[in-house]
């Protein structure tokens, strides 16, 4: 296999959650702590806002929350996630475990909280990760740092090279450049053209849908 290791992000690349469980979270939060903010952030601005800057960002300095208020606006998410599940997209169960079959090593990458991540793949029934790098590890390790992906190649003895990190959003791309691993961008969860051009000019593959990943994994 060209890659001996998938480093996969998990919302809206491994299972569809921004549209169904984040932004309504999102929302709801809005309509109790900033009700005046409503109308600024549909569903597509959310999920340019997620892609670049970043969700944190967003609350900091455009939505002006304290680090008071981002805790409580994370404690709110977390609620609403412990009692909603996403589905995984329809064709990952299938790629995961063909690429562990041909001995593959399968990593998480992802700002959701690893207990989360594993809920999420028993419920999908999808093989487990055989490791999990989730916001629960130093803020400074998370991505756009490449640290998981060297502390991978360290663990397992690879190279970054043999490395595919596929991610819907720009910190995963940065984070796979700063460490020389392979980007493939997963655009299966919207169709929003900024971020599409973006990920067409300066990503190695982008993959409109979960079959284009399929074909490329298959080589």
């Amino acid at each position: 296999m060209k890659y001996k290791c998938l480093v996969l992000d998990h919302d809206d690349t491994v299972v569809d959650s921004t549209a169904t469980i984040h932004y309504p979270s999102f929302v709801a939060y809005l309509e109790e702590n900033m009700p005046e903010r409503l109308g600024d952030y549909n569903l597509e601005i959310f999920f340019k806002k997620n892609f670049d800057p970043g969700v944190i960002a967003l609350f900091r300095d455009e939505l002006g929350m304290s680090e008071e208020e981002m805790e409580r606006e994370e404690k709110y998410w977390i609620d609403f996630v412990e009692r909603r599940i996403p589905h995984a997209y329809e064709g990952i169960r299938e790629i995961i475990a063909d690429f562990r079959r041909r001995g593959g090593i399968i990593a998480v990458v992802s700002h959701s909280f690893q207990r989360y991540i594993e809920r999420d793949y028993r419920h999908n029934g999808l093989p487990m990760p055989d490791v999990i790098y989730g916001w629960d590890i130093p803020k400074e390790n998370r991505k756009p740092s490449p640290w998981c992906i060297l502390d991978l190649a360290e663990k397992y003895g690879i190279s970054p090279s043999e490395i595919l990190v596929v991610d819907d959003l720009k910190p995963g791309y940065d984070m796979a450049r700063a460490a020389g691993a392979d980007f493939a961008a997963a655009g299966w969860a919207n169709d929003i053209p900024e971020i599409e051009d973006f990920m067409r000019e300066n990503c190695d593959y982008y993959l409109k849908t979960v079959a284009d990943f399929k074909l490329l994994i298959g080589e």
